[in-house]
């Protein structure tokens, strides 16, 4: 399953560089560099921190949405603690609350070193059908052209 959502990431994920490396509708990880999603000041950008843990948040809203549902992001909040200027940053995203029509989690972005770098709170809502004409592929179907 891993290689299929990390094949089926984005266009935004792989531009980051983000890959998954666990994920299940109760908790998801993934990683991102630092080199290359850096702001003016050498520093990891903020940004780059709030879409690796909408990343991470949204994946698990879907696995916990389930097959022939999708996840739409409805709010997202974030908190800078820490600057990080080179290495790794993981995010760790735990579900809060996982119902029928909305799921919430909490998202921890940290440092090699184990430290906070930036912390999350993403909930979406669950939906029977895409919104905006976006299609579901078929389980299996490999199909790259899908919307969220």
């Amino acid at each position: 399953m891993l290689n299929e959502l990390n094949e089926h990431r984005g266009e935004l994920g792989e531009r980051l560089g983000i890959v998954l490396t666990e994920a299940s509708a109760q908790r998801v990880v993934a990683t991102m560099p630092v080199a290359g999603n850096r702001q003016p000041y050498g520093l990891l950008h903020g940004g780059a921190s709030v879409a690796l843990a909408e990343t991470v948040g949204s994946v698990a809203s879907m696995l916990s949405a389930g097959a022939d549902r999708v996840a739409v992001g409805i709010e997202i909040n974030a908190t800078h603690h820490r600057a990080v200027t080179d290495g790794v940053v993981t995010a760790v995203a735990t579900q809060v609350h996982g119902g029928s029509t909305l799921a919430t989690y909490d998202i921890r972005v940290a440092d090699e070193a184990g430290r906070a770098v930036c912390t999350c709170r993403l909930t979406c809502m669950l939906r029977d059908r895409p919104p905006a004409g976006g299609k579901v592929p078929a389980p299996g179907s490999g199909d790259a052209d899908r919307k969220p």
